[in-house]
Parts: C-alpha cells; sequence; structure tokens
C-alpha cells in the first residue's frame, strides 16, 4: 500500500512520545553551539520514535544529480557510511516528486521491489522525506525497515515532516555559521599579512609581530635574514617578503645550502661553462644570475664554505657574478634573502663565519617564531592543512584538538602537517579522534638539519622540559644513565661560558 501526502498536518494531534522527541531535537537543533554530530542524535530520536530500523540524512546535490551523506545510524545507534546501503531508489522518488511518500510493503511495487538494494537489504517499509532550504530540494530523510511496519503510519509521516522542516532551518545555520566562520579565516589571514601561506597563518601576538615586520621590510630592497628553528616557516616568511614586494612579478628561487658538497654548491648558485669539470657537459645558469629581477633565498647560509662566503660577499657588494670556467663578469640584480637556525653572531665569534658577510647578510633580521610560541594559532593552522587534504570535510574532535595543542611540537608546523596528514589517512568516519593523532618523537626529526650532537642537546632539552626537569625520568626515557645526563648538562654549561 502506497500513500503520498503533499501538505503537513500540523493539527492533526500527535503522540506524546513524538512530541518529547520534537521537543528534544527543537533543543539540540538550536544550540548554539550547533555541529552536524548533532544530527545523529537527532536521527537516534527519528528511528526511536518511528519504529524504524535505520534512519539517513543525505544531502541532494543537484549538480551532480547525487546524494552525500549528511549522517545515518541505525536501531544500535551506530553510525553507517556507506550510501549504497539505502535504497537510491527511494531518494529519487522523493526528490523528482517532491513529495514526501510512505510504503508499508516496498516489495509489493512494481517500480521500487526492482531496485537492487531493496532486495540485498529485504526492505519492506520505508518513509521519505523532502528537506527544502530556499523553495530548493536539500536533501531527503528516510527512515527503513525490513519488516511490515504499522507503526509507518500517517502520524509518523507528519511527525517526520515536521521535523524536516527544523533540519531546514539547522542547516541553514550550519551554512550561515560555516560561511562566517571562512568569512572570519580570511580576515584573519589578511591581518595575519600573508594570506594563504600555510605556515604563516595565524592571529596570535608572535604572527602579528612577524607579519608587521614582513611588510614593512616588503617595501623596501634590504637584505633579510630570517631566524627560526628547522620547520617554522623561514622559506614560506621568504616567499611572503617576495610576494609582497615590487619584485613580485620576477622570478622566486631557494637553494637549501645543508649537506651539500662546496663544488656541487658553487655551480648551482654561479652556474658554469660547458668543461669546466666531468659532467659539465653544456653551459649553465646559476640559480643567482636566474633569479635576475626577482629574489633569491639560501636556506641554512650558516652551512657554506669559507670560499663560498667570499663569493657571496662579492654579489651582494657588486651585483655581479662570475660563472664557474668563465672570466667574464654578469650583472644581476637580484634581492638576497638567506635563513638560519643557528646563532650567526656566535659563530663569527668563533671564527666560522665572514663578520663582514654577516653584517651585510643581517640588514634587517626577521624572526619566524616556533610553533609552540603561538599555539593559540594551532586550531586555524590545523583547519587549513586538514582542508588542504584528500579529505577535506574532516574535522578534529575536542579531544584530538587538545591533544595537539598541548603538545610541544619540536618539528614546528613540518612536523603538524606530517601528523595530521597520517590522521587524516587513519581515519574512517567524518572526524579525527584522539587515537588518530599520532605523534612519534621520530616526527620531529624529519627536516631537522643540524649536527648530530645538536640534535642529542635539542632531544635532551625537550625531554627535560617533558619530564619538568627531573634528570632520573629524563634519562630513563632516553635509556642512559643519569650521570650521562649530568655530563651533557655540564658540557652544554662549559660551551655556553
Amino acid at each position: 500500500m502506497k500513500n503520498e501526502l503533499t501538505n503537513m498536518d500540523f493539527i492533526n494531534q500527535i503522540s506524546d512520545e513524538q512530541f518529547n522527541a520534537l521537543y528534544e531535537v527543537t533543543k539540540m537543533l538550536n544550540a548554539a553551539n550547533l555541529e552536524e554530530e548533532l544530527f545523529a542524535k537527532a536521527l537516534d530520536w527519528i528511528v526511536q520514535t518511528v519504529s524504524a530500523e535505520r534512519g539517513l540524512f543525505v544531502k541532494y546535490n543537484s549538480g551532480k544529480n547525487d546524494f552525500s551523506i549528511i549522517v545515518a545510524r541505525n536501531i544500535e545507534k551506530e553510525s553507517i557510511y556507506d550510501l549504497s546501503e539505502f535504497s537510491s531508489g527511494v531518494l529519487r522518488q522523493v526528490v523528482d516528486k517532491k513529495k514526501s511518500i510512505i510504503y508499508h510493503d516496498v516489495q509489493s511495487d512494481p517500480t521500487l521491489s526492482q531496485f537492487e538494494s531493496v532486495r540485498i537489504k529485504n526492505i519492506k517499509s520505508v518513509i521519505g522525506v523532502p528537506i527544502f532550504n530556499e523553495q530548493k530540494i536539500y536533501g531527503v530523510i528516510l527512515a527503513d525497515s525490513t519488516k511490515n511496519r504499522k507503526d509507518f503510519n500517517e502520524r509518523s509521516l507528519r511527525f517526520i515532516n515536521f521535523f524536516s522542516n527544523l533540519v531546514s532551518l539547522a542547516l541553514e545555520k550550519i551554512e550561515n555559521f560555516r560561511h562566517l566562520k571562512e568569512e572570519n579565516q580570511n580576515l584573519i589571514e589578511k591581518l595575519s599579512g600573508a594570506a594563504l601561506i600555510p605556515g604563516m597563518l595565524g592571529n596570535s601576538p608572535a604572527v602579528q609581530k612577524l607579519a608587521k615586520l614582513i611588510n614593512r621590510v616588503s617595501m623596501t630592497d634590504a637584505t633579510v635574514l630570517i631566524y627560526g628553528e628547522s620547520g617554522s616557516g623561514k622559506e614560506l616568511a621568504a616567499e611572503a617578503i617576495h610576494k609582497l614586494s615590487k619584485r613580485n612579478k620576477g622570478p622566486f628561487l631557494a637553494q637549501f645550502c645543508g649537506s651539500i658538497p662546496d663544488s656541487l654548491l658553487e655551480s648551482e648558485l654561479f652556474g658554469h661553462k660547458k668543461g669546466t669539470f666531468t659532467g659539465a657537459v653544456s653551459d649553465k645558469i646559476g640559480l643567482l644570475e636566474a633569479a635576475d629581477g626577482g629574489t633569491f633565498f639560501l636556506d641554512e647560509i650558516a652551512d657554506i664554505s669559507e670560499a663560498l662566503q667570499t663569493k657571496l660577499l662579492r654579489v651582494l657588494d657588486k651585483k655581479e657574478i662570475i660563472r664557474l670556467g668563465e672570466t667574464s663578469v654578469r650583472k644581476i640584480d637580484v634581492r638576497i634573502i638567506t635563513a638560519t637556525n643557528k646563532n650567526l653572531s656566535e659563530l663569527v665569534k668563533e671564527g666560522k663565519f665572514r663578520e663582514d658577510l654577516f653584517y651585510r647578510l643581517n640588514v634587517f633580521p626577521v624572526n619566524v617564531p616556533s610553533l609552540r610560541e603561538r599555539k593559540e594559532d594551532i586550531p586555524l593552522l590545523a583547519d587549513h592543512i586538514i582542508k588542504s587534504s584528500a579529505k577535506p570535510n574532516l574535522r578534529l574532535t575536542e579531544k584530538a584538538l587538545n591533544k595537539i595543542i598541548k603538545y610541544n611540537w619540536p618539528g614546528n608546523v613540518r612536523q603538524l602537517i606530517n601528523v595530521l596528514h597520517r590522521a587524516v589517512i587513519l581515519s574512517d568516519g567524518k572526524t579525527i579522534t584522539i587515537d588518530e593523532v599520532i605523534i612519534d618523537e621520530d616526527d620531529s626529526i624529519i627536516g631537522f638539519e643540524g649536527t648530530l650532537k645538536e640534535f642529542e642537546q635539542k632531544l635532551l632539552l625537550e625531554r627535560l622540559k617533558q619530564f619538568e626537569g627531573n634528570r632520573t625520568r629524563t634519562a630513563e626515557s632516553l635509556g642512559v644513565s643519569v650521570r650521562w645526563v649530568q655530563l651533557k648538562l655540564k658540557e652544554m654549561k662549559e660551551h655556553k661560558a
């Protein structure tokens, strides 16, 4: 038997149970902190009240003429993620007719009984109700059962129809909230002075200070030296300076200087003439020359040799380069930005870095804050990283977000990206749970560009901070003796002195 209703009858009396359900659902849907997960609770009320076995909210995508799950639940209050579990035929009838439908015996219907999903799942009773938003079909509420449900009656249909109106208002509220959130995020990004640059997103005092410096120096052609830990976003800061400068129509090229043989790095920077050395099968333009008219970024400048320091000083002084194997001078117009995670002034004192070059590079120093110095930016960063992933609609649960906010992030933004990308892969629902946010110590090693001794010191200090200065627990976590910890701390103290 099939009965179609074209209008909702709000006058007819509904049962006490349905009234209580509507009351609870209304409270949830009007909550100030409305989120889609609340619809799961609301759907549980529908399934229980109309004696269904399963319930479904879907959004109708008119452009693609398909459906996407908002939430689906069974009578055990378990979530269902596969839309093929439900009858697409019933969903399409609701959308095509723009009317509510009720079937007490689907198997006897000559059309619906032919659908594969109906046969395989042995669906016998179903209610389908459209959700409207501004006179257009927004989605469908569906409840079904493998039994011939007498409870699927006019009263049940009126109940779900009334509920669909509440859902329509709630969905509109969610859309408005999302739109407002996106506008706020765009405003924050603009205020940060580096919109759409992931590592620079944020509205913390540390990022605001950095943004002001970047905005100020980008208006000039001054040489900039960027200080910051590995993974903190030094190259992103350099690129932001370039994009905001008058050179933004020119190229932005970058070269990492760490762990690269001197001869290879020199060839990369200055270029070479054919036949200058084995493997030089043709003339090659260097990166400094290729960056003419734009900006050239040298990362980890502290690692270059004394010979290269001398050549770089000539570039800064005379704005010219000489390719390897040539004698002719080539004029270039390039802005130089360098970066380091080391204390260059200390290296100058130790005789490991040219003092005159240091002063030429350090015209305008910029400090990029570590992630632990701007933890209030983590929610915004995390949201941006997830939205840029293969599952952009995922979001962190409150516990998962608290976990990443409390962590110290020795590997900075780069480590945060690694952890969240892993969590996105592990997540099979609509949220990333605390168990899916796996933070390994190895994550902080990724991208560490210092020496073994420097990493040893870094790890020791991190563990001491983790265990609030307790040397015994620190030693146990590292698998060493307390005496080893004491000796290393003594060495570090003597080195600073």
